[in-house]
């Protein structure tokens, strides 16, 4: 007998599939063994047994003798005479026998063959392997899209993830904090996200976004207090699940395989079905258990009509029958399945009762294959959906970096990047982390905080801990913040510094930041944005005094009139576009410091004579040529630093002298020959830089800048040095490197305060010891080549080496 254990390879699949069928299906598995035991028992019965058994069929004699008389001694010959019947007068004891045929063994055999053959009807012959052949296609259309290879590795690695998520830690914890609420808290965090939601029609609407505080509860700050319950390798798992059913959603929602699969093989299998029903129904009768042979072998048997008994009929009869009812119900439930396929969408899937029963409300609806296989979860145990339903909400993933972030910076490890800024402030950088940690809220002492590239920062209340706080860099990140926090900021926050890519990503709330005194906003624009930039209203920053803009703007942005009033300071950073209608310049009369760079400004803009508080003005990398306008900064009375470097001035014109408030001035990095004497007039100058030029000569009226401090001629073409310089004993800093000196004078020592003196790069032979006179001068602040330093005296040396 064949073992039905036989037979496992054509169903057989992996246990952990079992959770992708549905009772339908393993309901048609049980029914599909006892047909399959059907088939083996009635296969196993047509090899073990006598299939059929015949006896020769006894022929009447003829009744008509007349029409007969010559094939009556044949019939004699073939058929023996019938007893004599008994009488009264002859009484006859008559022996009970059975018929003679004078066949042996081997004839019978040959018979019972022929007459299987030709006179048994193929139906009750192959009934056995017919059952057998359905029963393994109904197990194969089945199980197919288990071990086709384009549907079976999206479900093994399906179900590899469900399992993980199943069992994860981390789905354990989401849900219970979710369960621990009771109504009351359900119902708090509810208000609170409806209170949320109408800020937007308070007098501060603007300043935060409502959509991004629906989306974060007001439990997304992990508690520390449960902070242990997760360690560090279950939330590096956690994580990584996380990143898995992305890549897989992805992957699987692009089409829809298995759904298709699935439904062919039940239509299939409905078809067989109906095929089995229809042939069966109607040849289960031809299974008989008498049946007439009729087979020209009378010259082999000497018998030519036979009585055959099929020994299994009766069996088979009730086997057909049976395994039409197993069929039936078969085909019933696949028609159900059908029905279960079709009445409703299977390719979208709605975790709507999992945002109601959790409160996780991002959690987004499937489609296609990740739908089909959620749908068939859900008739296995909803519980696996809900629980892998925490790996597909972006909240629960914001939990659990929050979670991982906290437990990788410390306190303690943060505490050590804590630095000195420009601002003389403790800051705190962080950069291309996950998040923000909320350790950080614990280092009270921070005053600068700078995020740099982090997505997705979100600012809880919690930021109210740190009392010293005035300074937030935000460079590249996407920021959301607590209704609570933006409080806080809008009382204390001092410095704002934004770098963004586009104008949509400047924060809406930093426009209600009424106490914030600096904003600095860094980011390149598109072309045509550049042209049409615009900023919200800045009136309600009532402190601002700095404003400084890196970027690519064509024109000053509108908004910046709101604050003129107040506004000190003022800075635009261009990358070369050009920047026109400076018009809004002229409303800015309590403007003290300007800086427009690389501006590809020609000329000096006229907006800025009228800026009669101006005492700073810089135009670096801009293509200024001629600056005849600059007599028109004698109406600028304040005005003391004047930094036109990096630019293509030729000439200095003469009415630089009326510039009398002047202290500094810069005219580096241009194309100036000739140094005219009228600029020694501004004789309040402190700090003069008139390196890399072309100029040969300084007039000795430079003599006249007794306030002179700083001097640089570095990279020019001067051949010598008027004894003039040297009446301008103030002088810390004398930079006269890169030039065609051949002779440093004497004088030199009448610099007692000269500090730093770059000589390198010239063409001396020797240095005066002179330079001993000068106390201040130590090495370090002598730049000069060490073969020439050692032609000075050794005392001199000495003096200069020793601190």
């Amino acid at each position: 007998m064949i073992p039905v254990t036989e037979f496992r390879q054509f169903s057989e699949q992996q246990p952990a599939f079992r959770v992708l069928k549905p009772w339908w299906d393993v309901f048609t598995d049980y029914l599909s063994v006892a047909m399959l035991m059907i088939g083996v028992f009635g296969c196993t019965l047509q090899v073990m047994q006598d299939k059929i058994i015949c006896l020769p069929k006894r022929v009447q004699p003829a009744q008509n003798h007349s029409s007969l008389s010559n094939a009556s001694q044949a019939v004699a010959s073939t058929t023996p005479l019938p007893p004599p019947k008994p009488s009264p007068a002859n009484p006859i004891t008559v022996e009970m026998k059975g018929l003679k045929t004078d066949l042996d063994l081997q004839q019978y055999s040959f018979i019972n063959q022929m007459c299987y053959e030709r006179a048994l009807h193929w139906y009750a012959k192959y009934f056995p392997y017919l059952v057998l052949i359905h029963t393994l296609v109904f197990m194969l259309c089945s199980n197919f899209w288990f071990k086709f290879p384009g549907s079976s590795s999206k479900i093994e690695h399906f179900i590899s993830i469900l399992g993980k998520c199943f069992d994860s830690p981390w789905t354990t914890r989401a849900l219970s904090e979710v369960s621990g609420e009771d109504s009351e808290e359900k119902d708090n965090r509810k208000n609170n996200m409806n209170r949320s939601n109408t800020i937007q029609s308070g007098p501060e609407g603007s300043l935060v976004n409502s959509q991004s505080l629906k989306s974060i509860p007001e439990k997304f700050v992990v508690d520390k207090s449960t902070a242990g319950a997760l360690d560090k390798k279950e939330g590096e798992q956690a994580k990584a699940l996380f990143e898995k059913v992305k890549k897989f959603r992805l992957h699987v929602e692009e089409g829809d395989i298995l759904y298709a699969m699935y439904v062919r093989q039940t239509v299939l299998k409905v078809i067989k079905f109906l095929i089995i029903i229809a042939y069966n129904s109607a040849l289960v009768s031809k299974v008989q258990f008498t049946v007439d042979c009729n087979v020209d072998i009378q010259d082999m048997t000497g018998y030519k009509n036979f009585s055959c008994n099929h020994t299994m009929a009766h069996l088979f009869s009730k086997l057909s029958f049976c395994y039409l009812c197993f069929v039936s119900i078969y085909g019933l439930t696949c028609l159900y399945t059908l029905y279960w396929l079709f009445y409703r969408s299977l390719r979208e899937y709605s975790f709507e009762y999992v945002r109601q029963e959790t409160g996780i409300d991002d959690i987004p609806d499937v489609k296609n294959d990740f739908a089909f296989m959620l749908h068939m979860i859900d008739q296995y145990d909803p519980l696996y959906s809900k629980r892998f339903a925490v790996f597909l909400s972006e909240v629960s993933e914001n939990k659990l970096k929050q979670l991982n972030l906290n437990n990788e910076w410390t306190p303690d490890k943060l505490r050590q990047k804590l630095q000195t800024n420009a601002h003389n402030r403790l800051e705190l950088p962080l950069i291309m982390l996950s998040g923000l940690p909320d350790t950080v809220f614990e280092i009270t002492e921070l005053q600068s905080l700078k995020l740099e590239i982090i997505k997705n920062v979100m600012i809880p209340a919690t930021i109210a801990q740190l009392d010293n706080l005035q300074e937030l860099s935000l460079h590249q990140c996407s920021v959301k913040i607590h209704s609570a926090a933006l409080s806080f900021l809008k009382e204390n926050l001092k410095v704002l510094s934004v770098k963004f890519d586009d104008m949509r990503e400047l924060p809406p709330w930093m426009y209600g930041l009424r106490n914030l005194e600096e904003l600095y906003l860094v980011g390149s624009l598109s072309h045509d944005i550049s042209k049409n930039v615009t900023l919200e209203s800045l009136r309600d920053l009532k402190s601002l005094k700095i404003l400084s803009i890196k970027s690519n703007v064509s024109k000053i942005p509108q908004a910046v009139v709101d604050v003129s009033s107040h506004l000190q300071k003022m800075c635009i950073h261009n990358d070369g576009t050009k920047l026109v209608m400076l018009n809004n310049l002229k409303k800015m009369t309590n403007l003290t410091e300007l800086e427009l760079v690389h501006c590809d400004l020609e000329r000096i803009p006229h907006a800025v004579f009228s800026l009669l508080s101006l005492q700073e003005l810089d135009l670096k990398e801009n293509n200024l040529k001629s600056i005849e306008e600059i007599v028109s900064f004698q109406h600028l009375r304040k005005l003391t630093v004047l930094k036109l470097w990096h630019n293509s001035i030729t000439y200095i014109p003469e009415h630089i002298k009326k510039l009398t408030s002047l202290e500094r001035l810069s005219f580096s990095h241009n194309k100036i020959e000739v140094l005219p004497s009228h600029l020694f007039l501004c004789n309040k100058i402190r700090y003069l830089d008139l390196s890399y030029n072309d100029i040969r000569f300084i007039p000795p009226e430079i003599g006249v800048l007794q306030s002179l401090q700083y001097f640089s001629i570095t990279c020019n073409k001067v051949e010598s040095l008027p004894d003039e310089l040297y009446f301008c004993k103030k002088l810390k800093t004398l930079k006269i490197g890169k030039n065609s000196l051949s002779v440093l004078s004497p004088k030199i020592g009448n610099l007692l305060f000269l500090s730093y003196l770059d000589v390198k790069g010239n063409h001396f032979e020797i240095l005066p010891p002179e330079l001993g006179d000068c106390r201040a001068l130590k090495r370090a602040g002598l730049v000069v080549e060490d073969a020439l330093f050692e032609t000075l005296p050794s005392d001199v040396r000495e003096q200069m080496k020793t601190e």
